[in-house]
């Protein structure tokens, strides 16, 4: 475990915060790596707990085909999955049910609470006269509103899937040509919203597989992951390239945030609210060995959603460092201690961002 204890508030980088709206903040991050059973680095992935789970968190480690499910102090216990099955998405049901994308292996798979694969769904495609299935490339997977139906992306095939509660299996095709939808989240209005990686767009998907897809403004901009807004109005998403975080209304409307940048070639990666507002996202070097950029916890004030249109100025934004460099960071949430968790694709870490908020309940 490595700890860093300094936030820092960076403001000098072509920002346009308000200096007077800048407030010291303190946090202690600390990292625990990642003890894969196997000698393959660099993949740890997705991150979910369930609110009922107890103080633990899942990690999806995709090259090295296991699952970790690791205490918030840090200890884990490693669960494999089978041999070059690319596990990635993850999520809970309405049952506290354990549901993971096998992305190699073009599956979808339940499993019990040792970690014991129960049910497997083939979510390849089956076009008739084909000589062999075609893998959709489950990548992302997000439950719907009722926490029985759940939705995958055919990051492969520019397919968005549902498997139904009784395991039934059906595929809806993107309009975009080649869009790479990654990442799904169920919104207020009880359709699930995702992000297409190179389509650049965001996609609303109705309960009955009816898609639009919404442009976004800035150019190959990267949506990267998607989530609900505290509002009950909107949802939110992260640009990796446009450095932006953004916001879509249910009408389609998206209104783009730049982020101040604390080096000359940063990306930003997920984003998460917690339970009183604040909007977290990561930032990190793309190529930090050729530049020297550093990795950043970066946090918005709750000020953010009521921000004017492009105008961060009225709205505190905090830095906070990681221990590591070249970290490749990839997701971030919550944790069910109140911390700030994030995964570190890269450096094979799992980073908690201690906030004092305590447990969520």
């Amino acid at each position: 475990m490595r700890l860093i204890a300094s936030a820092l508030i960076l403001l000098s980088f072509g920002s346009s915060i308000d200096l007077a709206t800048a407030a010291e903040s303190s946090g202690n991050i600390s990292e625990f790596r990642l003890a894969w059973p196997v000698d393959v680095h660099h993949s740890a992935h997705e991150l979910a707990y369930h609110i009922k789970g107890g103080q633990t968190l899942w990690v999806t480690g995709q090259n090295q085909g296991y699952l970790a499910r690791v205490a918030v102090d840090g200890t884990a216990e490693y669960f494999e999955m089978p041999k070059g099955s690319g596990p990635h998405g993850i999520d809970f049901d309405d049952q506290g049910r354990l549901w993971v994308s096998l992305e190699f292996a073009g599956l979808v798979v339940r499993l019990d609470e040792k970690g014991k694969i129960t049910q497997k769904i083939d979510v390849t495609l089956h076009p008739p006269g084909a000589a062999r299935p075609i893998n959709t490339s489950p990548h992302g997977i997000a439950f719907g509103p009722d926490g029985r139906t759940l939705w995958f992306t055919g990051k492969q095939t520019g397919t968005i899937g549902r498997i139904d509660p009784d395991g039934t299996v059906h595929h809806f095709p993107l309009e975009t040509v080649g869009p790479v939808p990654i990442y799904l989240a169920s919104g207020p209005d009880g359709n699930i919203w995702g992000t297409e990686l190179v389509g650049n767009k965001i996609l609303r998907v109705r309960p009955d597989g009816a898609i639009t897809e919404f442009p976004i403004p800035t150019p190959n901009s990267r949506p990267i992951a998607i989530v609900p807004g505290p509002d009950g109005r909107s949802m939110w998403f992260s640009e990796e390239a446009g450095n932006n975080l953004a916001r879509i209304d249910m009408d389609g409307k998206i209104t783009e945030y730049a982020i101040p940048r604390n080096g000359e070639n940063v990306i930003l990666a997920g984003l998460a609210f917690d339970r009183d507002g604040n909007l977290w996202t990561q930032m990190y070097a793309n190529q930090p060995n050729r530049f020297g950029d550093t990795d950043h916890i970066v946090k918005l004030d709750k000020t953010v959603q009521a921000a004017a249109p492009g105008d961060l100025s009225g709205v505190p934004i905090t830095y906070y460092r990681t221990p590591s460099s070249d970290t490749v960071m990839h997701r971030i949430r919550q944790g069910p201690d109140g911390n700030i968790w994030f995964t570190e694709l890269h450096a094979d870490q799992l980073g908690r961002l201690f906030t004092g908020a305590g447990p969520v309940k």
